[in-house]
């Protein structure tokens, strides 16, 4: 099987996108999820977080929500809200935000490349929420929320992606509530479905960026049915995704938040920061502007924190993290957080809420102290895949997002 493959997909009637695109499932709690479908009876989120037709104090991974999210399925189905294509083929993707603009392509993606590793990973999955998207995928038949990939920008992939955007109208063209705008276009003749299926194959990886969960439940699903069936149909042997060149992608900062000092007082903490940080305090809030320097607000007051120059350099890819030098000198040593994965006293704020977003929750009291990061590059997170390894969590935040609900991927 080759890389990326063609698929006939599962997408809103024609003139129906804007009622049935959603936010990611995962990026949404159930309240939130449940205020956005109001009104709103043909949102995917009926689907993606089927909990918000149940009692409020329904368990959103219950057997029932995914009962619920299969009649949902069907009851939209059934209306002609969602038609499948008559023929397999790719969508050419783009996403604008402001003046941000990515393009990528509709696929389904190889699991046997991504159980073998060339489609790479850089993070551990957690076994719930695995667990959830397997059950998701088993009771709907279908996958509905794509994973990104990234893939280093070639410039054969990049000029056909954009010869298809310049000369037809996109078959979807919506903007979200959150203003970014998603457009689609088929991709028509055998010919160019074909070269683009070529070109991917000489790439020698694809990254995941964001969706290791769905991928790793995607390739849970099909082992179970090769399995079951004795081989293995051909939707079963891929993972819907949308591949987006990786100059064209951009990761936000991902900011920590700690609840308090370790018992130390303001004094003392500064005193123990300074031993590896140069530390400026700062008029004005601090959003690092290179690999190095750190923003922390405590008590009313920013301060830049710079890795003081006797730190030695670090001699691998995930070390040299901003994420890792912080957790290393600082989270660690001096406020205690020896597992950011499961540490109570930590939290974590994606870059699209702001400065703000770290202020507010310490000038209430909720949190002690907060520190702004400079954010990770694409490059860095392949050169931490290509080794093998995984980034510490949360060390990545996309934006702008995919939508789900616009391209799904039927078994």
């Amino acid at each position: 099987m080759s890389l990326i493959q063609p698929f006939a997909g599962l997408r809103p009637a024609p003139g129906r996108a804007a009622e049935v695109a959603a936010p990611p499932y995962d990026v949404l709690n159930t309240a939130e999820a449940r205020r956005l479908v109001t009104g709103h009876p043909w949102s995917f989120l009926h689907i993606s977080r089927a909990e918000v037709d149940l009692p409020e104090d329904t368990d959103p991974y219950a057997p029932e929500v995914y009962a619920k999210a299969r009649e949902s399925l069907e009851r939209m189905l059934a209306a002609g809200v969602l038609v499948r294509d008559p023929e397999p083929s790719y969508s050419v993707y783009r996403l604008i935000m402001g003046e941000h603009v990515q393009t990528g392509l509709v696929v389904s993606a190889s699991i046997a490349d991504y159980d073998a590793g060339r489609i790479k990973k850089h993070e551990f999955t957690r076994p719930s929420k695995e667990d959830d998207r397997v059950r998701q995928i088993q009771a709907l038949d279908a996958q509905t929320g794509p994973v990104l990939l990234a893939y280093r920008a070639t410039p054969d992939i990049d000029r056909t992606l954009a010869t298809i955007v310049a000369d037809t109208p996109p078959e979807v063209d919506i903007t979200a509530a959150d203003g970014v705008r998603h457009q689609l276009w088929p991709v028509v003749g055998r010919d160019v479905i074909e070269h683009l299926t070529q070109a991917f194959d000489r790439l020698d990886s694809l990254y995941i960026a964001d969706g290791h969960h769905r991928s790793a439940a995607a390739s849970r699903v099909a082992a179970s049915r090769r399995c079951g069936d004795g081989g293995a149909a051909e939707a079963h042997q891929g993972f819907l995704a949308v591949a987006f060149p990786h100059d064209q992608m951009r990761i936000l900062d991902y900011n920590r938040l700690v609840r308090d000092l370790n018992g130390l007082d303001v004094g003392a903490f500064l005193e123990r920061v300074a031993e590896c940080f140069t530390v400026e305090p700062s008029d004005t809030p601090v959003s690092p502007e290179r690999p190095g320097v750190f923003g922390m607000y405590l008590q009313g007051a920013w301060y830049r924190l710079t890795l003081s120059d006797t730190i030695p350099p670090a001699t691998d890819p995930v070390a040299a993290l901003d994420v890792s030098r912080l957790q290393e000198y600082l989270l660690g040593p001096i406020l205690g957080i020896q597992d950011p994965r499961r540490d109570e006293r930590i939290d974590f704020v994606g870059g699209i809420r702001g400065l703000a977003g770290l202020t507010a929750r310490v000038d209430s009291g909720e949190m002690a102290v907060a520190f702004a990061l400079h954010p990770t590059r694409l490059e860095e997170l392949m050169a931490v895949a290509d080794r093998g390894e995984v980034m510490p969590p949360k060390s990545t935040w996309f934006e702008p997002k995919l939508a789900d609900g616009l391209v799904s991927l039927v078994l």
